[in-house]
């Protein structure tokens, strides 16, 4: 143990430091690591509408969030997804690397109208995006929203509100 003591130039007190970050580290990151490739399923949630149709949906409104979305999920209930939150609308693109599940995006105005509705195919990294600038962005089971009969035009209801 002594080994993994350093002394202070000019000092004959080993020290603790280095001992304490490495001791942090070594704890730490196995945590990261095994959260690198794990879904997040412990994300805030909401409930929107869309006409009589209910979706429980997570909610990505960081940066950390929102990058890693619905990467490594499984499986996914027919009733939720994940609405992706933006600060400012703009045009938003979404892709799929490691992400398992076919989904379908609907790019989603601050009024909840939805702009356009997206198919993307798992695990490939073409960009899907949105027509005009949207906060937006609500990722389902792929044809959830066509077997609604929901299409460009249609509404989502419960969105947060808007700061300005």
């Amino acid at each position: 143990m002594t080994a993994l003591l350093h002394r202070l130039p000019g000092s004959k007190t080993p020290c603790l430091l280095a001992l304490v970050l490495g001791l942090v580290l070594a704890l730490l990151l196995p945590a990261l690591t095994a959260r690198a490739d794990s879904p997040q399923t412990d994300l805030p949630r909401i409930a929107l509408t869309a006409g009589i149709h209910r979706i429980d949906a997570q909610v990505a409104a960081t940066p950390a969030q929102r990058q890693v979305g619905l990467m490594w999920r499984k499986d996914m209930p027919q009733n939720e997804g994940m609405l992706f939150i933006f600060e400012q609308p703009s045009v938003q693109c979404f892709w799929m690397k490691n992400t398992l599940l076919p989904l379908t995006a609907a790019f989603v105005t601050d009024d909840g109208s939805i702009v356009n509705l997206a198919d993307m195919k798992p695990q490939t990294t073409d960009s899907h995006c949105s027509t005009k600038p949207v906060r937006y962005v609500l990722e389902m089971n792929q044809g959830w929203f066509a077997r609604r009969g929901l299409s460009a035009g249609s509404r989502l209801g419960g969105l947060p509100p808007v700061r300005p």
